[in-house]
């Protein structure tokens, strides 16, 4: 069953993803900690869009590390987190769903909605109150990326010789004074 599913997406198109672009990423000093707002920019080819058309999802990850350079030693490494992003189809209510794993998921009527989640997330508490010293200043990593790991095996393996589901974006490297 698994082979034949499988093979059913075997004949994607040819035209790989540019890719994804981050549009812009910064850090935000709140109450209750520091929080990414970020924003990204990208399309699915047309493979990844029949694959979700047929009720597989495609799981989108954001990392976000933190370092503190210091130079007698390695750097401080004071956030290293990330956050996933599910998103679907429901093939009997023909409804897209999409969230972040572990939580509610909210259904939308486009798959463009709901690829909003994964373009312009909600600023996301990456780090508690007191994880930074303030005063110092952190070297902060971004990227996104279309996780092949939460695949089913199957589709793992089917990914990893099809440049169409290579879809990430490269390191956003920036630099942020903690408040």
């Amino acid at each position: 069953m698994a082979l034949a599913v499988m093979t059913a997406f075997v004949p994607m198109q040819a035209s790989a993803a540019e890719g994804i672009e981050i549009v812009q990423a910064h850090i935000e000093s709140t109450e209750e900690g520091y929080r990414l707002s970020s924003t990204f920019a990208f399309e699915l080819n047309r493979g990844l869009e029949d694959v979700i058309s047929r009720g597989i999802p495609l799981y989108f990850t954001t990392e976000v590390e933190m370092k503190r350079p210091r130079w007698y030693w390695f750097d401080d490494q004071a956030v290293n987190t990330s956050r996933t992003v599910r998103v679907s189809y429901d093939v009997l209510t023909r409804q897209y769903q999409a969230g972040v794993v572990g939580r509610l998921q909210q259904s939308f009527t486009s798959l463009d909605e709901a690829l909003s989640m994964v373009r312009r997330p909600a600023r996301w508490l990456i780090a508690e109150r007191g994880a930074l010293k303030i005063g110092e200043n952190y070297r902060v990593s971004v990227r996104l990326r279309l996780d092949l790991t939460l695949l089913g095996k199957p589709f793992q393996m089917h990914a990893i010789n099809d440049s169409d589901w290579r879809l990430s974006s490269d390191w956003k490297n920036f630099n942020y004074k903690a408040e």
